[in-house]
């Protein structure tokens, strides 16, 4: 079993390994949800940039369900900008939330993609951790979805699936991505409490 002093000597060597796109990824990737939490539109160009290169990258460490998701990350960022700037225009409410009954579609939603995601990566990849891929998929699909529409639950899917994905990451020695999403979950608190804010300023 490894011991403490031998897994920061391994963690801090991928450290060191960690390619350039692993580091464009992660530095825009902490800025766009940064910015996310701030409600600062620029968050979506800057998210397109970490995007582009987490479809690169995770493709080549068979995270197929995230490889995926990036493609589907890059229609909503498009889509958020856009739906961002027009309600800014129009001068409405900034954020929402969902009532009782949404919520039940949430859950359903999250549970009934993360089971056809996990089947598909074991059936139809080489994955090596495809029910865990897919459930991290799915909860972030509809967590982006949630987001693009500045519903203010989509901060608590993301503090479920980031704390997932940390020790995914780690299996898959992406370290600094597995260091990024550790922050992601303080942000995402941070923005969850901000957009809670806001919503009841704006009632």
């Amino acid at each position: 079993m490894i011991n403490e002093a031998s897994f920061w000597q391994l963690f801090w060597q991928q450290l060191i390994n960690t390619s350039a796109l692993e580091w464009v990824g992660t530095v825009t990737g902490f800025a766009c949800i940064f910015l996310a939490a701030k409600q600062n539109i620029l968050n979506w160009p800057v998210s397109l940039i970490s995007i582009l290169a987490y479809m690169i990258l995770f493709y080549q460490y068979r995270l197929y369900g995230d490889a995926f998701l990036q493609g589907y990350f890059l229609i909503m960022a498009i889509y958020g900008w856009y739906y961002w700037k027009k309600r800014s225009t129009q001068h409405q409410k900034p954020v929402s939330v969902l009532k009782w009954h949404h919520y039940i579609i949430v859950v359903f939603a999250s549970a009934a993609l993360s089971l056809l995601a996990g089947y598909l990566l074991k059936n139809y990849t080489n994955s090596d951790v495809p029910y865990i891929d897919g459930f991290c998929t799915a909860v972030s699909l509809v967590a982006q979805f949630l987001m693009s529409r500045k519903i203010l639950q989509n901060w608590l899917l993301w503090i479920l699936v980031d704390a997932c994905y940390v020790p995914l990451y780690i299996h898959k020695e992406l370290m600094l991505t597995a260091v990024l999403y550790t922050l992601f979950l303080g942000i995402a608190a941070m923005g969850y409490l901000d957009w809670k804010k806001s919503w009841k300023e704006t009632r």
